[in-house]
């Protein structure tokens, strides 16, 4: 199957992206990427390579290593423009986080959300995680004019783990971890029709993650043909409940 990964140019999460990529690509499915512009090559936030702060908080070795892999692999360099998508051709579409600056490019394009709410239409599998749900929360249903997440149960990045993240390293980072002067948490909750039925936090955690062979520490929300997560602690899990889909989809 066809998978779309929409990105921006660059200060994606390393995991969100490396790790879904690498499960899909390992079960025999095409991953996609798409840019605001064709054959941009993408970077991830180079932060997360490195440490966010004296070699902490970055990712994790194996999600390094598969994202080092993913920037020589051909499909992350012919990027296809947002403008461009053929939505109905991809079987699935992915929405992969991140919290850096260049991340608005991606979080505010309308061109996107124009694109994503076709997918949506579709009823195919859709997934998103940490700051990728608020794509879909701000993209609006063309029948309803309401977000497309309205009705739907979800999560996203919770906002504790998003002021304790920029609490504790703003006196060096400033706003690093805050994207938007809003909450992800806050935004995401109020497009929602029932917020508190339908918004689910999750476990509270901060440091451990789940990994590829435990899921502990992972938490993740399906309804239908939707899947989303937290954050990055939860890559594993929610690669392997898209795969899930797919095969729904292939089964059907």
């Amino acid at each position: 199957m066809r998978v779309l990964m929409p990105v921006p140019d660059r200060d994606f999460d390393v995991t969100e992206v490396a790790v879904p990529w690498r499960l899909l690509t390992e079960a025999g499915h095409e991953v996609v990427f798409a840019t605001e512009r064709a054959g941009t090559r993408p970077a991830a936030d180079p932060r997360l390579l490195t440490g966010v702060l004296f070699g902490q908080l970055g990712a994790a070795d194996e999600p390094k290593q598969w994202y080092e892999q993913l920037t020589e692999a051909p499909e992350f360099t012919a990027t296809t423009a947002w403008a461009d998508l053929a939505v109905e051709e991809f079987d699935g579409l992915l929405l992969p986080g991140g919290h850096a600056p260049g991340m608005r490019q991606y979080l505010g394009s309308g061109e996107l959300r124009r694109q994503v709410a076709r997918f949506w239409a579709l009823g195919r599998p859709v997934g998103a995680i940490c700051h990728g749900v608020l794509v879909l929360a701000r993209t609006a249903d063309p029948g309803t004019g309401r977000s497309v997440l309205a009705g739907r149960r979800t999560t996203c990045l919770p906002k504790y783990m998003e002021r304790t993240a920029y609490l504790s390293t703003a006196w060096r980072l400033g706003r690093y971890y805050r994207t938007y002067p809003a909450y992800v948490e806050d935004e995401v909750r109020s497009v929602l029709d029932r917020p508190d039925a339908q918004f689910a936090r999750g476990p509270r955690e901060l440091t451990r993650r789940g990994t590829a062979s435990d899921d502990t520490y992972a938490f993740v929300v399906e309804d239908g043909g939707y899947l989303s997560a937290r954050w990055p602690g939860d890559a594993y899990l929610f690669a392997r409940r898209f795969l899930d889909l797919l095969g729904q989809r292939a089964a059907s």
